[in-house]
């Protein structure tokens, strides 16, 4: 088929508009750079006419001058055209960005939505309902294990105004044990020793041995 009708011509690729941007901006750069060499050519003539005087030579430097501005304005006209069309693309591409950037937003918003649906299908209300009542039951349950576990056996049945009874009575067994007064007027010491043997009349001292009397 290809011998005989031969190939078609491949499609070229659509314009890159951030290619484009870039083109435009090294046009324009190339254009700033002729502008400043002819401002530079131009500050060269203008030196020339104010040192020489009035006449043909000073009419001729003033005519080559006058050359160079209108190509320095001409370019500046092309470089602001440049600058335009480059904001205008610049403009474009941001807006173009930011619609697929919304178109992004939203694809995934949806895909969030559809995926949240097929979730919430899984889900069943009742089956919740139903496991808190379970799990309430358990609780309940193991809170009645718990009361039954606290029991108390082998402690006998007593009233409570009995045992009242009792307490007050031993706090007043306990404060007659601790009452000393019966120890009031009784003093403790020890005995002294005799002052003389038994059976005898003779003084003795503190020692026992015999005083000897005063002369």
């Amino acid at each position: 088929m290809n011998r005989l009708f031969g190939r078609g011509k491949p499609k070229e690729a659509p314009p890159n508009i951030s290619d484009c941007i870039a083109n435009v901006d090294s046009r324009a750069e190339s254009i700033e750079k002729k502008i400043q060499k002819l401002d530079a050519e131009l500050m060269k003539y203008k030196e020339q006419m104010n040192k020489m005087r009035a006449g043909p030579a000073k009419q001729s430097v003033m005519q080559k001058a006058m050359r160079v501005l209108k190509q320095k304005k001409m370019y500046e006209q092309q470089k602001d055209n440049l600058l335009a069309q480059s904001f205008n693309m610049e403009q474009a591409n941001f807006t173009t960005q930011m619609l697929k950037d919304t178109k992004a937003t939203v694809d995934a918003m949806r895909l969030g939505v559809t995926q949240m649906k097929k979730e919430n299908k899984k889900v069943n209300i009742d089956d919740i309902e139903n496991l808190q009542d379970e799990l309430e039951d358990m609780l309940d349950q193991a809170n009645e294990v718990q009361d039954a576990l606290k029991r108390s056996y082998g402690v006998p049945d007593v009233d409570e105004s009995e045992l009242e009874a009792e307490l007050e009575a031993l706090g007043s067994d306990l404060a007659a044990d601790a009452d000393t007064s019966y120890l009031e007027g009784v003093q403790l010491g020890v005995p002294t020793a005799p002052s003389s043997e038994p059976g005898s009349s003779e003084l003795v001292d503190e020692f026992g041995l015999p005083k000897i009397p005063a002369s």
